[in-house]
């Protein structure tokens, strides 16, 4: 039985874990954290959309970007730093907001998507992990000009068979009743068949189930090298508690953030990931009638607004730039202006603090799954905000190919074979 080490231990990484183990691998997990999903995976948005899912490099975002820079609130914030990498990965977003480019980039992500959403079922019935699952998603239209924007994802979501709807402004209030009237509504599109649930509780329920068939986690661990000998990866360097020790094995897959490309540049892999941070406010919803029935989007400002048992979280907000993880100000007013536009009786608003966590982006969209020029070296790594939505049906393929098994969709696009 070979050995194989996984660095991270977020809903990406856990989900690899488990996966490996059910091909019969011998599984460590080294996190540095103290738990599970314990950082970007935390406070996300608990979308899992993959009608919805869209490459952050579209037609109009670059104009969509600088016209926000000087608004109060805004969804995305540029926040730039002396940096070569953001300048290269800047230039490859541009390059990637052609409309051709965007329909390559969504139709590889929603590959990935779909089959993630399966996946993820499939788990959650044979495990019988209840995460709060809540069905149905709603893309919020404030004015005709977030109809027209819309109109490239409607077009995709109708080629590939996508069911959708497209909702007047009564069938929406219809369908959420707790809408505020006083906020311009035209419309919204549903998409019956996207979900919600919570990231956290998944993983944990996950995590238990990969503990229980043979797992290792070792949390408050970090990595400090990935050994490679003769062009093979044989273990890894770890610090623990104050000492540094050799974890031996066959195989490593990367599957952290940022964090974690410093141990692949080492060897010359150099991935073009960068941090886009993103914010969230979780308030009390003491009357869930007075809050929305299922998650949903507001267009206009990409903030997603998610009902779980007794909360209400807002979560959206994009920022470019610093990599540091200090919250911002203007990104909570943002959140807490959408939360209090359609839903201003569900929480006390006032009381709403940040939460801020970095989103590993790759400049077109898809995330890098699978293997590197370093044999027994292997990556689940960029999947930007959709991580959530994206980590079963990624770690099932990634261990598919650790194990040497075909995995179950074509990887086109969705390699280290793109970069090139």
């Amino acid at each position: 039985m070979r050995r194989v080490a996984v660095v991270g231990a977020g809903i990406v990484g856990t989900c690899t874990a488990w996966y490996l183990r059910r091909h019969g691998f011998e599984v460590d997990v080294i996190e540095r954290r103290d738990g599970v999903a314990r950082e970007t995976s935390w406070g996300n948005a608990g979308v899992i959309a993959p009608g919805y899912v869209t490459p952050w490099a579209a037609p109009g975002m670059p104009r969509k970007v600088l016209s926000y820079l000087f608004a109060a609130e805004s969804p995305v914030l540029f926040r730039p730093v002396a940096s070569a990498a953001l300048a290269r990965w800047i230039a490859r977003w541009l390059r990637e907001c052609d409309l051709e480019r965007y329909r390559v980039n969504k139709t590889r992500m929603q590959r990935l998507a779909f089959h993630s959403r399966d996946a993820l079922h499939a788990l959650r019935a044979e495990l019988g992990i209840d995460d709060g699952r809540r069905q149905g998603y709603l893309q919020l239209l404030r004015s005709e000009r977030d109809l027209a924007m819309a109109g490239p994802a409607r077009a995709l979501l109708a080629e590939n068979g996508v069911p959708h709807a497209l909702l007047d402004a009564d069938a929406t209030r219809a369908r959420e009743p707790a809408l505020a009237r006083s906020t311009p509504l035209v419309g919204a599109l549903w998409l019956p068949q996207d979900e919600s649930a919570s990231c956290p509780d998944f993983a944990q329920a996950l995590a238990d189930a990969s503990v229980a068939a043979g797992v290792r986690f070792r949390f408050g661990a970090t990595v400090r090298r990935i050994r490679v000998e003769g062009g093979r990866a044989v273990g890894l360097d770890v610090a623990q508690g104050g000492t540094e020790s050799l974890l031996p094995c066959d195989a490593v897959v990367v599957a952290g953030a940022v964090d974690a490309l410093p141990l692949l540049a080492a060897h010359g892999i150099r991935l073009p990931i960068w941090p886009v941070k993103g914010y969230s406010t979780t308030l009390p919803m003491p009357d869930a009638a007075r809050g929305p029935r299922s998650a949903m989007i507001d267009e206009a400002y990409k903030v997603a607004i998610t009902p779980f048992p007794g909360r209400i979280r807002v979560a959206g907000t994009a920022e470019l730039g610093s990599p540091a993880l200090a919250p911002r100000p203007e990104a909570l007013r943002t959140l807490v202006k959408v939360g209090r536009d359609w839903f201003p009786d569900a929480a006390d608003w006032n009381a709403a603090t940040c939460w801020v966590g970095a989103r590993p982006m790759t400049p077109d969209g898809p995330a890098l799954l699978g293997a590197t020029p370093v044999v027994g070296l292997y990556v689940n790594m960029g999947h930007g905000s959709t991580g959530w939505a994206m980590a079963a049906g990624a770690g099932q393929v990634v261990a598919d190919v650790v194990a040497g098994r075909a995995p179950a969709i074509d990887l086109d696009g969705l390699t280290l074979e793109r970069l090139r």
